[in-house]
């Protein structure tokens, strides 16, 4: 995996123009992006979506090469729409375009099929470089997100910092929850009381803002906790 916002020069051997659709609910940051890449002859955007389903819509229609995705979008996320683009349609590759240096969302991208990630203050001529090396089949991510992904893997990050303030304890017991596993169940398996595990879990919704279950398990499976 490249880590450099800048593709090896090879990479862009492509002789055809690349076909890019443009996902972000910011319509001034969408429709100048768009201006600027379509300056490049390397480069042209057939499609604009402001949210996520919108992406998944104009994707799987227009077949573009690249899907430059943002992450956070109302109706459906970046993350959630790169799965069903990359499900439906393998060929077309997904860029995801963020602002955050030190996303949270990084691995969960990549699990769902992206094919690297650049940050939205790149030179328009990074980004076009980025989007033909994933093209050429390669995978790109800025570098600023690849050490990020580096801390992640190597345990740089601790738990407390990747989920939103949970300690590895209240992690290993939203992982339970998720799987269907009631307080007593999971008290038993940690040989801690039912009411220690009651404590642990008004402390985890608390910190996420939450009020049940279900949406303990959505998060758990955002975060990459639990498959379902």
């Amino acid at each position: 995996m490249s880590t450099a916002t800048q593709p090896p020069a090879n990479a862009n051997t492509t002789t055809r123009t690349a076909r890019v659709v443009i996902a972000d609910d910011q319509t001034l940051f969408r429709s100048g992006l768009a201006r600027l890449l379509d300056i490049d002859d390397r480069v042209n955007v057939v499609g604009e979506a402001v949210d996520g389903l919108d992406a998944v819509k104009i994707a799987l229609a227009l077949k573009p090469d690249v899907v430059l995705m943002d992450i956070k979008m109302p109706n459906l996320d970046g993350i959630e729409a790169t799965r069903r683009i990359v499900t439906e349609n393998p060929k077309i590759k997904v860029l995801m375009l963020t602002t955050f240096e030190a996303d949270n969302h990084v691995i969960q991208a990549l699990k769902a099929g992206a094919s690297g990630y650049v940050l939205k203050d790149s030179q328009a001529g990074a980004i076009v470089s980025s989007i033909l090396a994933v093209v050429a089949g390669e995978r790109v991510m800025a570098s600023a997100v690849a050490n990020r992904v580096l801390e992640m893997l190597t345990g740089a990050t601790t738990p407390k910092e990747f989920y939103d303030g949970l300690t590895a304890r209240e992690v290993e017991i939203l992982k339970m929850l998720a799987t269907g596993m009631a307080n007593k169940q999971i008290a038993y398996k940690l040989k801690i009381s039912e009411k220690t595990v009651r404590n642990h879990v008004s402390n985890m919704y608390e910190k996420l803002d939450i009020y049940d279950r279900a949406q303990a398990v959505l998060y758990a499976v955002r975060k990459g906790l639990v498959e379902i």
